[in-house]
C-alpha cells in the first residue's frame, strides 16, 4: 500500500513531522498537516478556488497556529512503544516513514526536510537514530484519522493512488481538529473545497 501514496503525499506526511518541530508543537496535528499540504504555492491544494480565495496559504495557516495555539516546549522523548505504536498505525495505512525519509534524503541531501530552527538540546537513546538531533514527535490520533481516511476516500473514488487532495478529503471528511477550524473561521466553504479536490483528482486519473 506504500506505493499507492505519491511521492507529493509522502512527502505532506513528512513535512507535517518538519513543521510541527519547527513551531516547537507536539503532536503533530491535523493544523501541521493542513500546513504542509500548502506548502507549495504553486500546487493543486494552495491553488485551490475554495483556498485561494480566502487568501488561505501557508503564512496564514502558520499564523493562525501561532495564533490558537502558540509555541509550546517540545514534549520529551515518548516511550518507545509510543513510537513503535506511530510507526503501526502508518505502516497500516501504506507509509513507512523511515523509507520515506531516506527516499527523500536520497534525492535532495540529507536534512533536506529539517526546516530552520533554533538549536534544541541533544537527544539521548534509541529514538535519536531515527530522528537525530530534531526528535520524534508523534502523531496525534486525529491525524492519523485523517490519513486513514485519505485511504478511504481513494478507494471510493476508485483510485489507485493516494494523492494530496486525498488527504484533504479526509480531512474535510473528519470534520473537527484545528485545522478545519482554521479553514471555517476564515469562511472556507468545505463542499467547494471537496469539489475543488475532486475535480483536481480527476484531472489526474485522466
Amino acid at each position: 500500500m506504500f506505493e499507492r501514496f505519491t511521492h507529493a503525499a509522502r512527502d505532506v506526511v513528512v513535512r507535517a513531522q518538519a513543521e510541527a518541530r519547527d513551531l516547537q508543537q507536539s503532536p503533530i496535528g491535523t493544523q501541521h498537516t493542513l500546513l504542509a499540504l500548502l506548502a507549495d504555492p504553486d500546487g493543486a491544494i494552495a491553488t485551490a478556488p475554495a483556498l485561494r480565495d480566502r487568501q488561505v496559504d501557508a503564512r496564514f495557516v502558520r499564523a493562525e497556529i501561532l495564533r490558537l495555539v502558540g509555541p509550546a516546549p517540545t514534549a520529551p522523548d515518548p516511550l518507545p512503544d509510543s513510537d513503535a505504536e506511530d510507526k503501526a498505525a502508518l505502516k497500516a495505512i501504506g507509509i513507512d516513514l523511515d523509507a520515506v525519509r531516506r527516499a527523500i534524503e536520497e534525492n535532495f541531501g540529507p536534512g533536506s526536510l529539517r526546516l530552520p530552527r533554533s538549536p534544541a538540546p541533544k537527544r539521548k537513546g534509541v529514538l535519536r537514530r531515527f530522528y537525530g538531533s530534531s526528535g520524534h514527535v508523534p502523531f496525534s490520533p486525529r491525524n492519523k484519522k485523517v490519513l486513514e481516511l485519505a485511504l478511504r476516500e481513494a478507494l471510493r473514488l476508485k483510485h489507485n493512488f493516494i494523492a494530496p487532495e486525498h488527504i484533504v478529503l479526509g480531512m474535510v471528511r473528519e470534520g473537527s481538529g484545528l485545522a478545519i477550524q482554521i479553514l471555517a473561521e476564515r469562511g472556507v466553504d468545505l463542499d467547494d473545497l471537496r469539489s475543488d479536490m475532486t475535480r483536481s483528482l480527476k484531472s489526474q486519473a485522466a
